[in-house]
């Protein structure tokens, strides 16, 4: 086994600290315990120089792998330092026998000679056969010591035999031998285990080994999410991070366990040219995860938001050509991510199948295939398939035929084959002949667009064309955006991550996968004529992100330049272009708009124009929410977007005449006068008397009869306030319809005890009725998968509200509980903006209401717009992770639009003021 140590010097002069300690051994001398405890108060001080020794080295010269081996390097001199003191002064032996032996040794990450500075110091005291308390106790002494000081202390007492019968049973245990290194002790002792380890471990059960550890590595993935493309990732544990590398070094150390890491190239471990790069990806990884341990002053291998501004200002990125400095930093960390998932792909596959001669056991990870039974052995002029694995027929076949590059992932989504480790090398080694010729090959273009609409799984294709460095060459706009995150909450996944995932959900979709889930799109998909141009549209959509300008009007542009070489006609360019300018309109209208309100539907349909669009955009803007990541599509949206549809579809199909205010309000009472037939007469004609014109109009026929239920039973009941709960999986949220006296600060105490209650509301519908109450219909996204659960939450909100409207009790006392916890919010700011607009309602005025979410939020502008006499008819709440969107519907207490300039500039500058707020407002009592 390797044991040669990373050369770094151990940052402090340990021939003086054992003079120095020996003083402290004198001083106490006879006094066991005092000793100990003067020891550890002189050493402490030295711990902490050395670490800050080690900081202020990473600071001046970046180099975090340095400083992880000057910290090992320490830490072997104090563990000497330490086992010297404990023989020489606690448990001295005279005369050792054969049974008075040890070896220290130092496994697994400390074993490689690398330490972080808040990592475990992982420890094996090899004792003799035959043994004397002697051995324990210095072990003991030596633990106490470690931890007395600070230290966390992975440790195990055993002997050779032991060693290697756990080594046989467990695979962790067998993984961090492979690293032993001798710190001290005999030396002897630590040849024999390795002689014996060696031959009774290593050179037994390789092949069981390596299974091992790839499964191992699969679950880790699946733990820590399965994508390297996550925008806060493990650094250690997750996809492409340090664990990856070990995992490699695991590998090849088990099958050659004389080479040094630097000899595997020799052995055909490495090619020169992937060990450099395996060296480039370990100097970053370690880097980063050395700041990062001392940025937070522990073990914390998590990029998480909160720490990715403050990682990317110590490394010194800045802010360049449409990325800020920290989308900077993280676009390099998963470029990275990415060369790792690279060797790994080779270098493991490789190793599996040169060494172990075997059926490849790397499908789970590499190639989640079972090609034994899907594919029958072929062979193509370029390419043959041996053993599930596509190789090339000649080593030059990327050079004399370029297409080649496309070709390859054509026939492995036919054959549903890997690609083995000798094509991929192949592919790396001739990037040059993806050029301008190539990109422009009508051949090879035709054979992309055949990958891209008709392959078994698209998605899986791009994501290994990108991985494998073709596609970002292919499509200098998609390699543009490999690696590019934003930096934000909302989007989980990188930008190029999210476009395959985008097409993902749309091949599910189309293959009635999904129907449950989508019944809309799953429907009208089958109906569409411009299926190339959606799937086109899929790919794209997001590929002008990171520039100086807005991304949908720059893609379409692109699009218009890209979309003829891929062989797509004049009509399909067009409307590729004029999806990925609209795709994030439908959503915003949907979310943002009064679907009610006749303006917003007439508005919508001047921008779709035709059915046909309205289906692509509908399709589109459904697969690219759902691949924003886990949890951002809800049922809630899929409603609000089936509403929109709904709405304009028919005015598009030309079956709706324009009916006059009027007509429509004695349609719609008419209606309602059909579906309580059985109501008497003169009730009904009451519930009608009691509502005004806009209610009428701007609320849904089914909504109108539940309120007519609900008005009815209060009044039965004589019941001054009154709820109504129901709750709706498919459309993911909660109903909470309130009847009360109308409050001019009512929907500020709503949205109080939603906060109490840790809801967030989704929609607001607001209704007074002429006789001075408010009918309130609150949309909660559903948080709970039972829907007792989230009755009972409903009720817990409803009875805030009834006890705020009693006088029982304040809305400070309701919500001052969730006000604090906004750490990670505090990573990100959003420039506080307030948009008055008269132009998107005939009857009211939009204000929309955009700022860094916080909790309580919603309740603070509510309260402001009621203290500047506003009434609001409806809200409509959307959170884009730390970006609150809030609109809301609004009068002036005459029912009257805003009109005045001045009032406008009054309104803007409070509710900016609420955005500004610290993030724990000074609460105020209602």
């Amino acid at each position: 086994m390797d044991q040669a140590v990373i050369k770094r010097a151990p940052y402090l002069d340990f021939d003086l600290l054992r003079e120095q300690a020996d003083d402290v051994a004198r001083t106490h001398a006879g006094q066991d315990t005092q000793m100990r405890a003067a020891l550890v108060e002189f050493l402490k001080p030295r711990v902490e120089e050395a670490r800050s020794l080690a900081k202020a080295q990473l600071d001046d010269d970046g180099d975090g792998r340095a400083c992880a081996a000057g910290l090992s390097a320490f830490q072997d001199e104090l563990i000497r330092l330490a086992y010297d003191f404990t023989t020489r002064h606690v448990y001295r032996a005279e005369n050792p026998s054969m049974s008075e032996r040890m070896a220290v040794v130092a496994q697994g990450g400390y074993g490689r000679g690398l330490l972080a500075p808040g990592s475990d110091i992982d420890l094996l005291f090899l004792l003799p056969y035959k043994q004397t308390a002697w051995g324990e106790s210095v072990a003991e002494y030596i633990l106490y010591l470690l931890w007395d000081l600070g230290f966390t202390v992975g440790h195990a007492a055993r002997t050779i035999s032991q060693c290697v019968r756990l080594s046989m049973a467990d695979m962790t245990i067998r993984t961090a031998l492979l690293d032993a290194r001798l710190i001290l002790g005999d030396e002897k002792l630590f040849a024999e285990f390795l002689h014996r380890y060696r031959r009774e471990v290593l050179d037994v059960d390789a092949r069981a080994f390596v299974e091992a550890k790839l499964a191992e590595q699969h679950a880790r993935h699946s733990r820590s999410g399965a994508s390297r493309y996550l925008v806060e990732p493990n650094i250690k544990e997750g996809t492409g991070g340090l664990r990856d590398l070990h995992t490699l070094h695991w590998l090849a150390k088990h099958i050659y366990p004389d080479q040094a890491e630097e000899e595997f190239v020799e052995a055909g471990v490495f090619t020169h040219a992937e060990y450099a790069s395996f060296r480039r990806c370990e100097f970053f990884l370690w880097t980063v995860r050395c700041h990062l341990h001392f940025l937070t002053d522990r073990e914390e291998d998590r990029l998480s938001f909160d720490l990715q501004r403050a990682m990317a200002e110590r490394l010194g990125y800045r802010d360049h050509a449409g990325l800020s400095g920290v989308e900077r930093f993280m676009k390099h960390y998963f470029m990275i991510a990415l060369e790792v998932g690279q060797l790994t792909r080779i270098v493991c596959t490789a190793l599996e199948l040169k060494q172990l001669k075997s059926v490849p056991s790397l499908d789970a990870l590499l190639a989640p295939f079972d090609w034994r039974r899907r594919a029958k052995l072929r062979r193509t002029s370029d390419f043959r398939i041996d053993n599930g694995r596509i190789s090339a027929v000649a080593k030059d076949a990327f050079k004399t035929d370029p297409v080649n590059f496309i070709r390859l992932f054509v026939v492995a989504d036919e054959s549903q084959a890997a690609l083995s480790p000798e094509v991929l090398r192949q592919i790396r080694a001739n990037f040059r002949y993806i050029d301008e010729d190539l990109r422009q090959d009508p051949t090879a273009n035709k054979l992309f667009m055949k990958l891209l609409t008709s392959a078994r799984d698209p998605e899986v294709a791009l994501r290994k064309m990108t991985e494998a460095g073709v596609l970002g060459r292919f499509l200098p706009e998609w390699g543009r955006v490999v690696s590019m995150m934003q930096f934000n909450m909302y989007h989980h996944f990188t930008v190029n991550e999210h476009l395959v995932r985008t097409i993902g959900y749309l091949d599910a979709i189309e293959r009635g996968k999904l129907a449950a889930e989508h019944p809309l799109a799953s429907e009208i998909i089958k109906t569409i004529d411009n299926r190339r141009a959606l799937y086109v549209a899929a790919l794209l959509h997001d590929v002008a992100k990171g520039r100086d300008e807005d991304h949908s009007i720059a893609g379409a542009r692109i699009a218009r330049e890209l979309c003829p070489r891929l062989g797509l006609t004049r009509s399909e360019t067009e409307t590729v272009s004029w999806l990925i300018e609209q795709h994030l309109t439908m959503s915003l209208f949907a979310q943002s708009r009064d679907l009610n309100d006749p303006k917003t539907i007439s508005d919508f349909v001047e921008i779709v124009q035709s059915r046909e669009r309205l289906k692509l955009l509908l399709i589109l803007t459904v697969c690219d929410i759902c691949a924003v990541g886990p949890g951002t599509w809800t049922g809630w949206k899929g409603q609000l977007l089936r509403t929109l549809y709904y709405e304009v579809e028919p005015i598009l199909s030309g079956g709706h005449t324009a009916l006059t205010r009027s007509q429509r309000l004695q349609r719609t009472q008419a209606a309602l006068r059909e579906k309580l037939a059985d109501w008497p007469q003169e009730e009904l004609d009451r519930f009608i008397d009691r509502h005004y014109p806009a209610y009428w109009l701007r609320t849904d026929l089914d909504v109108i009869a539940e309120h007519a239920e609900l008005m009815r039973s209060a009044e039965q009941q004589n019941s001054v306030i009154a709820t109504h709960i129901a709750t709706d999986a498919f459309r993911g949220v909660t109903q909470l319809t309130l009847l009360a006296p109308n409050h001019p600060w009512l929907l500020a105490m709503v949205a109080g005890a939603c906060t109490g209650a840790g809801a967030n509301i989704a929609d607001a519908q607001i209704s007074t009725t002429r006789d001075g109450m408010a009918l309130d219909t609150i949309h909660l996204q559903r948080e709970f998968d039972h829907a007792e659960d989230e009755e009972r939450r409903a009720r817990k909100i409803a009875g805030s509200i009834e006890r705020m409207l009693m006088g029982e009790t304040d809305v400070v006392d309701v919500i001052k509980a969730k006000v604090l916890g906004t750490s990670r919010l505090s990573a990100f700011s959003v420039e506080p903006q307030v948009i008055i607009d008269n132009t998107l309602s005939d009857a009211l005025t939009v204000i929309e209401i955009n700022g860094l979410d916080r909790p309580g939020l919603l309740y603070e502008i509510t309260r402001e717009i009621s203290n500047l006499n506003l009434d609001i008819a409806s809200a409509h709440i959307a959170t884009f992770g730390e970006k609150a969107v809030d609109v809301f519907y609004v009068t002036d207490l005459t029912g009257k639009k805003i009109g005045s300039s001045s009032r406008e500039s009054l309104i803007r500058e409070r509710l900016t003021r609420v955005l500004v707020e610290t993030q724990e407002p000074e609460l105020e009592v209602l």
